[in-house]
């Protein structure tokens, strides 16, 4: 009885950090985490449903005001409806020579529905991202058809612990040192030298062997002649 009670015991608090983690980790995000500084990236909100009698309607992401992106195009998704909403800058940025006066701030997605127990990617090609920055902070807000509003706003302070709410955060890292975009080139260029390389050598190997076999019959020729010779003065 008492070995059943602690088996009991365990298998419970096994499935309580189970239910808990997967409480935790449920939560809008990034997908992928990271992106290159200053470039331009297709990034993806992932939003799970948490709830069990509910559907998600409605996502909504504010963009910082502090990291203005002149370029934001969201990929169309059978069912949603999104709304791109712009504001004026205080300074106006430069992009590829021209001068742009407003960035997008917010990006609201509507109209479809994200059941129980699945979730949604959505996609939005962004640029230019900071290239003095580390991070950029999306603050989410989540609706259900029951009225519901989750707002994943919160900023995960470092060296503290995950917050409740946490808002999507996607990471921005340097550029690796001698990537560019002649290296697919380079390494089809060896490719094919190395292709050609072998043909050659496939040909060198096969002309060989011709001259070789070549040589063989001449000498197993002789070597026949010799012999009928040698027969003949035999029978004389």
């Amino acid at each position: 009885m008492k070995t059943s009670r602690v088996s009991f015991a365990a298998a419970l608090a096994a499935g309580t950090v189970l239910v808990l983690s997967g409480t935790a980790f449920a939560h809008v995000s990034v997908q992928p985490g990271d992106a290159v500084k200053g470039g331009y990236a297709t990034i993806n909100f992932k939003v799970p449903n948490e709830r069990d009698n509910a559907s998600t309607t409605q996502l909504e992401v504010n963009f910082p005001v502090d990291q203005p992106l002149t370029s934001v195009m969201p990929q169309d998704i059978p069912g949603w409806t999104v709304t791109i909403e712009k504001s004026k800058l205080d300074k106006p940025l430069t992009v590829h020579g021209k001068q742009v006066n407003e960035a997008v701030t917010k990006v609201t997605w509507s109209g479809g529905k994200i059941e129980p127990g699945k979730f949604q990617q959505f996609p939005v090609s962004v640029g230019k991202l900071p290239d003095n920055a580390d991070q950029m902070v999306f603050k989410a807000i989540q609706t259900y058809d029951n009225n519901e509003v989750v707002r994943w706003i919160e900023e995960t302070k470092p060296g503290a612990a995950e917050p409740q709410n946490p808002a999507p955060v996607l990471k921005l890292t340097a550029a690796k040192a001698g990537a560019d975009d002649h290296h697919d080139d380079d390494k089809s260029a060896a490719a094919a030298k190395g292709e050609k390389g072998h043909d050659e050598a496939a040909e060198s190997t096969s002309d060989t062997t011709a001259r070789a076999l070549g040589v063989a019959g001449i000498v197993i020729g002789l070597g026949g002649v010799a012999f009928g010779v040698a027969s003949r003065r035999r029978a004389s």
